[in-house]
């Protein structure tokens, strides 16, 4: 087994984190690939390794080339890709949150805010910023690329 990626204080601050905020469950649907893939095994522990920190959460795992309606309905093409979708009974809610590689460094933080943010069902935008955006017409799609350093 490889060591662990998360080591005991980090884990016990999120542990933590996560039993003062996490209210609904959140399910992480990772998408992996059996070959040509550098970072898939060390994503896959590291969802694991987060995970097994709150009761709240739970993933499910895909391949990618083995799961081909699955990565339609979340409409992933790449490996490896997380969906962080909350969870109400036996349906998820499809935010549109997705991680693509493995988020390490400051994505970290941001994977933990963003499962924080699907858990409380609110994404803590302000009501003037939230009746800008109920104003806007046209399906728009944002990405935001970060090159580890």
């Amino acid at each position: 087994m490889a060591p662990k990626l998360l080591n005991d204080e980090i884990s016990a601050q999120i542990r933590a984190l996560f039993e003062a905020h996490l209210v609904y469950p959140v399910k992480l649907v990772y998408f992996t690939k059996k070959a040509d893939c550098d970072t898939c095994e060390a994503t896959q522990q590291l969802y694991s390794e987060l995970v097994s920190l709150s009761n709240k959460l739970s993933m499910s795992e895909y391949l990618l080339e083995e799961s081909p309606q699955q990565a339609q309905k979340f409409n992933v093409s790449l490996a490896p890709s997380l969906i962080i979708a909350g969870r109400d009974n036996d349906e998820q809610l499809d935010y549109g949150l997705r991680f693509i590689g493995i988020p390490t460094g400051y994505e970290f933080s941001a994977l933990i805010q963003a499962i924080r943010m699907v858990s409380v069902r609110d994404s803590g935008l302000t009501p003037e910023t939230r009746n800008e955006l109920a104003a806007v017409s046209r399906p728009m799609h944002f990405q935001v690329f970060v090159t580890p350093t």
